[in-house]
């Protein structure tokens, strides 16, 4: 068989596995090296990373083109609900995942079909010199809202990635009207940017005193020496907790290497990879009760996550999409 990518065409032979990875490749291609040194070379892992500006969406196309004849043996998602969206069209395998006991509900497919690991959290960056007083940081996604911090906060614009997540489990946590008039006094009240990174940047700079972010954006800024600190949102009884959102991983329905790629799944999803991304740029967060390296992200204090219903999610998702793009045009 012959293996094209943006890259071109090359020769694959009947034990090779090919990954479509949304993760960028300097922290995906280290881990898919390892398995193969693991296997003795008996396995060739064919990798295809796409640009930064529409890596998943287009891997995600990519599998949705190929479906008669897919290409792509194993997805390796770094958020989660382009997977979920890929599983509610029929187009990944049920399986049984060797995850440890205890290891969190819905951070796997009811159905089998994919397996979250090595999460990312929603969080808030503060500037330190622009709030000085950590007694009137912000504590709640709800606080871009408060008109006391009107010009003040920043958010990336909810259609894409991790905010469009975020806001997707908030609606079935609180209801679809409620969190549609959230979105819109947030709109009214906060810089709306272009991503996260852009929220993490402006407030490392003074831009803005404080937004909402992914962990990897905040701690970047804050390796980089930055006068900011990281809050993780939403811990009081009365809120919905902290969300964290996952890498995911899962097996192609009809896959032409379906046991090569299960292998190589069940290799990804190991406690010992989980440590390997908490140590690194990023500082993912472990979800397996068998990590062994506290990610330098964590605060001190145990976080309360929410729990978070991703299948629930992604339920109309494109209606959803619609909806907030009149929003937030």
């Amino acid at each position: 068989m012959v293996f094209c990518s943006s890259s071109g065409c090359v020769g694959r032979s009947e034990s090779d596995v090919v990954v479509y990875s949304a993760l960028d490749q300097e922290f995906a291609q280290p881990i898919l090296d390892s398995y193969e040194r693991s296997v003795e070379g008996k396995t060739k892992v064919i990798g295809k990373f796409d640009v930064e500006s529409t890596k998943t969406v287009g891997l995600v196309n990519l599998i949705v083109a190929e479906k008669e004849k897919p290409t792509c043996d194993l997805f390796w998602n770094n958020e989660i609900m382009h997977t979920v969206r890929l599983q509610k069209m029929g187009l990944l395998e049920p399986r049984s995942w060797k995850v440890q006991s205890g290891y969190p509900a819905n951070m796997m497919a009811s159905d089998g079909t994919w397996c979250g690991f090595a999460a990312r959290a929603r969080v808030l960056i503060v500037n330190k010199q622009l709030i000085p007083n950590p007694d009137d940081y912000p504590q709640s996604v709800a606080d871009l809202a408060d008109p006391k911090w009107k010009g003040k906060c920043a958010m990336a614009r909810p259609l894409f990635g991790t905010t469009a997540t975020h806001f997707a489990v908030l609606r079935e946590l609180v209801g679809r009207d409620a969190t549609i008039e959230q979105l819109k006094a947030i709109r009214d009240n906060a810089t709306i940017l272009s991503g996260n990174k852009q929220v993490a940047m402006s407030v490392s700079a003074g831009s803005v005193a404080w937004g909402l972010t992914d962990t990897d954006d905040a701690i970047i800024e804050k390796d980089q020496g930055r006068p900011v600190e990281i809050i993780f949102p939403d811990q009081a009884t009365d809120q919905p907790g902290t969300l964290r959102i996952p890498n995911t991983i899962a097996v192609i329905k009809n896959a032409e290497h379906p046991n090569a790629a299960a292998a190589l799944a069940d290799f990804l999803i190991r406690p010992e990879t989980e440590d390997r991304l908490a140590m690194g740029e990023s500082s993912q967060m472990p979800l397996s009760r068998g990590s062994k390296f506290p990610p330098r992200v964590l605060p001190s204090e145990p976080v309360r996550w929410m729990n978070a219903d991703f299948e629930s999610a992604a339920d109309d998702w494109k209606a959803w999409a619609e909806q907030l793009q009149t929003i937030f045009q």
